[in-house]
């Protein structure tokens, strides 16, 4: 089963926050996922990114793959290097 991490769009119209989760490839962006890892909210500021880094590391060793986006908060966040 391939696994990503990526970001799944949550709050009202206009006015997006995304909840990172841990999901299968072929579940849809707003659908079904295994876990999820923590929040982030591009509106507020400063911006609110918070990560679960135990989970996050646990799931990189797992082998699941962060989307583009998803891989530029965990380096924002300290999890991965650049």
């Amino acid at each position: 089963m391939a696994v990503r991490m990526r970001l799944k769009r949550m709050g009202a119209k206009k006015q997006p926050s995304y909840r990172i989760v841990v999901a299968d490839v072929r579940a849809p962006r707003d659908g079904r996922f295994i876990e999820e890892l923590g929040h982030y909210n591009p509106t507020t500021e400063p911006v609110t990114l918070e990560i679960n880094e135990e989970k996050a590391k646990k799931w990189l060793q797992e082998g699941a793959k962060p989307s583009q986006k998803v891989r530029s908060l965990l380096t924002q966040a300290g999890v991965v290097e650049k």
